[in-house]
């Protein structure tokens, strides 16, 4: 299980290399809690059922632990983020393909395999984003005291209006104003700091 500081998006060097040992569970365990949401979720939203994301899910991490052994991270070569996405597309194409009829001519699999490759990569990266958005917002909750991120969270996500949520707390308008855009600040810069540590 990932620690409390830990960031659950960005895969840093540390876990593939310690992912190399098969037998380190809690380093499983953390690769599973940071990428079996993301995973699934893109492929229900390339329109696999929930059996189906299931199984994409399950194949594409049995494919990780398969390779991991030998996987050597190069930067030169592509990002660790480009490649476990590769290895989805691969398994979300196949459920796909094995769902349409196979009298077809390879022509028509070819522009099958084609329009889910580009479909899989975009619902890939909004599922990253978002969940590069949720891990920022994580880790910008555990540092702020629990007033402020209310503050934030009231407004963003539950759209109170910023006159009742100053009457709510016992606070000015301006002082609600201000917790929301600071804290919104530094869930931005939290973005891009996880974004700077993606390999």
């Amino acid at each position: 299980m990932a620690n409390e500081g830990d960031e659950l998006i960005p895969t840093r060097a540390s876990l593939l290399g310690r992912l190399k040992n098969s037998k380190d569970q809690s380093s499983w365990q953390e690769f599973f809690d940071t990428y079996r949401s993301l995973i699934y979720g893109v492929a229900r939203k390339a329109g696999l059922s929930q059996d189906e994301a299931g199984d994409v899910m399950l194949a594409t991490m049995q494919s990780v632990a398969a390779h991991m052994p030998s996987f050597q991270y190069d930067p030169q070569i592509g990002s660790f983020k480009a490649w476990l996405q590769n290895l989805t597309r691969l398994e979300i194409i196949s459920r796909a393909l094995k769902r349409r009829p196979s009298a077809g001519a390879p022509a028509k699999e070819a522009n099958v395999r084609e329009s889910s490759t580009q479909s899989v990569d975009q619902l890939w990266e909004a599922e990253w984003k978002a969940n590069l958005l949720n891990a920022a917002v994580a880790n910008v909750k555990r540092r702020l005291d629990p007033k402020k991120y209310q503050i934030y969270d009231l407004q963003v996500n539950k759209r109170l209006p910023p006159e009742k949520l100053a009457a709510l707390m016992n606070l000015s308008v301006d002082e609600v104003l201000e917790a929301k855009r600071a804290v919104a600040e530094m869930i931005q810069a939290e973005v891009r700091r996880l974004e700077e540590k993606m390999i």
